[in-house]
Order: structure tokens, then sequence, then C-alpha cells
């Protein structure tokens, strides 16, 4: 085999080799597509180092000065294989750098063969999501308990391809552990249709998520409308009046210490009649609009039939097991995946939904301590919006519940998926707490420069290439995987695909025809806000 150049610099990470781009030329005809790509940025060289051979990724590429067939290339240093004795062939390739080349040593083309063994699984469980470029058969694996164990991130922006690769890495996922636990907040309505054969599906109408199980702090975001110091005066006449609520039930008063956050269903009316109470205590007539403001608000969302699917007195009852069999799979039957399409709640109560939802699986897992382990995945679509960076995701409830789960969630068994289009929008931190990210092409230099300070060091080449991905291209670096790569996303059967495609307005404006009756059906689920 001939050599392509030789080390030139030698440094930690990164070092630098000197290519002969005559060489490179010759190999551009080669059969192999990967000996062909030899020395381009984003490809792999190797270089013998003892009986091991030590494999790298070229980052930059210069020309060197007076020298026109002279390239200079930065390279990161990948890992070691070893080096078979009579065929010079690679295998056994792991992470990490035990010996180091000094400079003159020749550097070679990495071959197809030596990238099978490079990116083949190992003995770990693992999904299989496509093909590792430039290769038209190398595999590419997912190791599913470091993916998981580790919260993982999918990033890319709109058009890219983003909900149909979720929807291949959620059925891969599904398909090796039909027992699992899944639960994905869907906020657009787009994943029912990719899981309806081996998910469970809940929206507005069947959701019947009840509203005592929300916690103080998710109940003052719904109830409470004063801002600045009036909020604190109604947030401690709130507490007072819901603590009574909880406690007048027979469950409530089986409770020695009460808390104000227990999950203890209480009637509404209840609360009503107690915060009613409380207002005819007072000796002043001018103390009373802080009541007026509660009783008024809760009657307003008791009343509202967009909110019956949390607000309706038929769950009070205590039906909290059976909410957490369904939302959780325990067990699973089989559909292990849960899709909560959330398009359908009224947008000022979307987030407190989101926040209950995170946090019932995060309570669930610290209170089930010392009882058989049920990990839970959590895949959260369209993150930014609810881990916002800024001032705005220390106020919300669900930012902090889901920034809690991503520094805390793998102790208890709680694994975070984040799907977002803008990672420069999440809130500083929460992307560095993934193991592993997965990273679509990226147009905004912004969310670029967040992703890159977010990615291992190793990772850094193949970073610069993210905005020359394809459609349904992606690198994928981190824990998940045994080094950085880049792949090509498998294609996924139209029945198991979500509804995300973008209309083909050249078509579409071509059609005519029923208009009135489109628009007479439209208005009329518009008038009935979907029911």
């Amino acid at each position: 085999m001939r050599g392509i150049g030789m080390v030139f610099e030698v440094a930690g990470s990164s070092s630098q080799v000197l290519l002969d781009a005559r060489a490179m030329d010759a190999l551009g005809s080669s059969a192999d597509p990967v000996v062909a790509a030899a020395g381009q940025v984003g490809s792999q060289v190797k270089m013998r180092v003892g009986h091991c051979w030590l494999i790298a990724n070229v980052r930059t590429l210069r020309l060197m000065e007076g020298q026109g067939d002279r390239i200079i290339a930065a390279i990161d240093f990948l890992g070691e294989g070893d080096e078979e004795k009579l065929t010079g062939k690679l295998y056994r390739f792991r992470r990490g750098v035990t010996r180091y080349p000094t400079p003159g040593t020749p550097v070679f083309p990495v071959s197809s063969a030596d990238l099978k063994q490079i990116y083949s699984a190992d003995d770990r469980p693992h999904i299989s999501i496509g093909t590792v470029y430039p290769t038209r058969d190398t595999r590419a694996a997912l190791y599913v308990d470091a993916l998981l164990g580790k919260h993982f991130a999918l990033l890319g922006s709109t058009g890219t391809g983003k909900s149909t690769s979720a929807a291949l890495i959620l059925h891969r996922i599904c398909d090796l552990a039909p027992q699992g636990h899944i639960v994905m907040i869907d906020p657009h309505g787009e994943y029912s249709a990719a899981f309806k054969d081996n998910g469970a599906i809940y929206d507005v109408s069947n959701l019947q998520m009840p509203y005592w199980l929300m916690n103080f702090e998710e109940h003052c975001e719904v109830f409470l409308t004063a801002t600045g110091s009036a909020r604190q005066i109604d947030a401690d006449i709130f507490a007072k009046c819901l603590l009574a609520a909880r406690a007048k039930g027979r469950m409530g008063q089986e409770i020695a210490k009460l808390t104000v956050d227990a999950p203890i269903p209480y009637l509404l009316s209840d609360l009503i009649n107690i915060i009613t109470l409380e207002m005819g205590k007072l000796d002043r007539a001018g103390d009373t609009a802080p009541y007026l403001r509660l009783k008024t608000k809760i009657e307003e969302i008791k009343g509202d039939p967009r909110y019956s699917f949390m607000f309706s007195g038929l769950l009070v009852a205590d039906t909290m097991a059976a909410f957490i069999e369904r939302v959780f799979r325990l067990p699973g039957d089989g559909k292990p995946i849960s899709i909560i399409d959330v398009s359908g709640v009224p947008s000022e109560i979307t987030s407190v939904v989101v926040a209950v939802l995170a946090r019932m699986v995060f309570d669930f897992a610290i209170w089930a301590r010392g009882e058989p382990q049920r990990p839970v995945l959590l895949v959260c679509e369209e993150a930014h919006r609810y881990i916002p960076s800024g001032q705005a995701a220390d106020k919300a409830s669900v930012g902090k519940i889901l920034s809690r789960i991503a520094k805390e969630g793998r102790k208890y068994g709680v694994s975070l998926g984040l799907i977002t289009q803008r990672p420069s929008d999440l809130a500083e931190g929460v992307l560095s707490q993934c193991g592993t990210i997965i990273a679509m092409r990226l147009n905004n230099d912004r969310d670029q420069a967040f992703v890159r300070a977010a990615m291992p060091e190793g990772a850094r080449g193949f970073l610069d290439s993210i905005p020359a991905l394809r459609n349904r291209e992606c690198i994928v670096c981190g824990e998940g995987v045994a080094v950085p790569i880049r792949v090509a996303f498998d294609d996924l059967e139209d029945s198991r695909r979500p509804a995300s495609d973008d209309p083909l307005f050249s078509d579409l404006w071509r059609e005519v025809g029923h208009e009135e009756e489109i628009i007479a059906r439209t208005l009329k689920r518009w008038r009935a806000q979907g029911r």
C-alpha cells in the first residue's frame, strides 16, 4: 500500500501531516470510495506506530508555501487498532491513543475494510440507523445504553429530515426493546401517524390528566394572573386555600403531614368555597381583590370546554396509578412508546402540561428508589420552547424540571432526548449535559457555534462539514458511538413516517374546487375549538 504523506508535527489531540497532492490525485480513481476520498476534509488517515494502526480525522487543509504539490493537513487522533502481522489489516479498534507517532512517520489512506473494523458494533446492545459516509455498506450503530444513559440531542434546521430521523431512531429503539418505556411530547401532532401500530397515542380527547397532579408552582402558573408584588400576596392566599382543599378529602385526612405539593385529589368547587369563606372573614372590603381574582380565574377555567381534558369534574377520583400505567407504558403490552400530542392544548397552559408530565416522570423515578428499576426515556420535540435560554428558563416550571432532568436524571433512570432546530435558543448548559449529539445540517452561524462548543475535541473536524450535509445526513459524536461518524440515515417505510411533509405549492396551487365546503367544515371546527 502506497503512502500519501508523512507526519509533520505532533501535539496532544491535534497534529499536522504533510500530504502529497499527486499521490492523493492518483487515489481519486480507486474503486473503493473511502480510499478515493483519502486526505479530504472529514476523511480518515492512518499511520503505523509499533504494532498498532493510529487513526486520525482530517480537519483542515492548506497549501504549503512555495510547494505546489505539498498540502499541510491538521488532524485529530480518534483512536487505535491492532495490526494483523501477516496481512497488515486493522482489527480490535478502540478510542484513545497509547503512543503518538514521531515526525516523519508515513501516512496511509484508510480503506472500506478498515472503516468496517472501526465502526463495527461490538457486543454491546445497539441499533443500526444508516450507512457511514462515504461507504455504501458499512453500517452505523448507536449504542443504546450509552445513548440513553447520558441523554442525547438531535439538532437540525427545518427541512433537513429531523422528524423522520427522530422517528427512525425511536422505531429502532422500540424494535430492540418492545417492553420499553418512552414518553414523547409532540407539539405539532406529527408523530401519531408514525407510531399508530407500536405506540399509544394521547391527545386532548383521551389524555384525561387530573388537575390535582399539579404541584403548587404549576397551580400558580395556571391560576395566578397578577404580577409584581400583588402576585406574592395572591400566592400566599392561594397556598393556604389549596392546602385546605387538599386536606378536605378522605385521602387528605389520612396523611398526617400534608403539603401543598402532594398529589392529593380535591374538588375545584371546594377550592372556590374555601376562597369565598376566607374572603368572608375579612373585616374590610378593600382587601377582597386577591380573592376575587383567584375565584374568577378558577371559575373561568372550570367552565372553559378547551380545558376539560384536565379540569373536568370527572377527574376527581384517584386515578393517579392508572394515569402513570397508561402514560409510562407500565406494562407496555408491546406498545413501548406513548405519544402525547399537545397540539390541541390551549397555548396558555401547554408549558404547564409538559411540566406536569416531565415532573411526573422524574418524581416517580425518585420515589421508586429501592423498587425494581423501570427507566423511562422522555423525548421532547421543539425543546427550545420549553427550556429557553435567558431569564425565562428560570421562571417557568417546565424549564426548571427539564434542566433538572438533564443534570440529575441519569442517577434515577430518567433519560432525556431533546429535538430542536434552534440549539442556540436552548438554556445554556442543557446541551452540554447531552452525552450524544446527532447534528444534521444547521444553516445558522450562531447554532453552529453553539454545537461546536458542546461537541468533544475529536469531533471538531466533522463539525466543519455540518453546513455541507445533505438532507437526512448527520454527524454523530459522543457516548453513543465508538468514534465520531457521518451517517446517511436509512429510508423509513411510509407507514412509519411522521406527518411532517412540506406542502408542494406548485402542485397544490393548481387544484381548485370544493372551496366553500372546505371553509364551512373548517369554520365549524374552529368555532367549536376542535370539538
